[in-house]
Parts: structure tokens; C-alpha cells; sequence
């Protein structure tokens, strides 16, 4: 099986460095979702080192903060899967209690309906979520670090 992440960009890419990219995922229903992706293909977190490790959870907490200056969701969930595609990813994705899985997680069965007026709302602040996320990505070390 081909790797999406390895093939494609994973979504509407926002930010990159040399080791990885933010992109907007445009799952239906879910404005502002968004994934960090690693470029090269490993598997799993513990196949990185340290450092690497590190920079990942940095650029996930960026994107979590743009997230709930920017869309003012209820909640932010932040997970990796991988059983679908085994390349190392972070979702993060902005929650409200009107969302159609709310509580349940994003690939749980729907519980309501969401009038396409308040996506449409949501949506909206999208462009302000890109410049978000790469203005709190811009106070991320660089990869590997920065020269002193």
C-alpha cells in the first residue's frame, strides 16, 4: 500500500521545515482541522530521536495554541492514530459541543446535524488560522536548532 503522506501533501500545506509540514486536513464538518506530518516515512514517535521528538510536540502545542486564539473551540483533541496510514502524523483538531460526533471523537458515529451556516462561520476564520499557526510556528526553534 502506498503511503498518502509519502505520495501527497497530506492537505493544504500552512507551514513547513526540513523534517516536517503542517497542513489543513479539509475533513467535512471540521473547519480548521489540521495535521503535523513528519516528511520522512517512519512509523512510529519512539523511531525518532529525542530531538526529533521534541521539535514534533513543539510544532503540535504551536498549532493547538493558533487553534484556540484563532477558532475558540470548546476543546482541542490531539491524537495519533496510524492504523490507517503508519507514517508519523498528530491530528489537531478544534472541537465544539455542536460538532456532529461531539463527544465522541471525529470518526465516531454523528450525533446530530450542524447547520451549514455555523461551518460556513467557522470556515471563515481559516485564512486567520494560517497566519496564526505560522506566526506561533515562526517562535518554534528551528530544525535542528538554531545558531547561537
Amino acid at each position: 500500500m502506498e503511503c498518502p503522506f509519502c505520495t501527497g501533501g497530506g492537505g493544504e500545506v500552512v507551514w513547513r521545515d526540513p523534517v516536517l509540514r503542517v497542513v489543513l486536513a479539509n475533513e467535512n464538518g471540521y473547519p480548521g482541522f489540521a495535521r503535523v506530518i513528519w516528511h520522512d516515512h517512519v512509523a512510529e514517535m519512539s523511531d525518532l530521536p529525542n530531538a526529533a521528538r521534541e521539535h514534533v510536540m513543539r510544532v503540535v502545542f504551536g498549532v493547538e495554541t493558533a487553534q484556540r486564539s484563532v477558532m475558540s473551540p470548546d476543546k482541542i483533541n490531539v491524537a495519533s492514530l496510524g492504523n490507517w496510514v503508519p507514517h508519523v502524523h498528530w491530528h489537531v483538531i478544534p472541537r465544539y459541543r455542536d460538532d456532529v460526533h461531539f463527544p465522541g471523537s471525529v470518526w465516531s458515529a454523528p450525533q446530530r446535524e450542524l447547520p451549514g451556516a455555523v461551518l460556513a462561520q467557522r470556515a471563515a476564520r481559516l485564512p486567520a488560522l494560517c497566519e496564526a499557526i505560522v506566526a506561533e510556528l515562526d517562535r518554534v526553534p528551528a530544525w535542528p536548532t538554531r545558531p547561537a
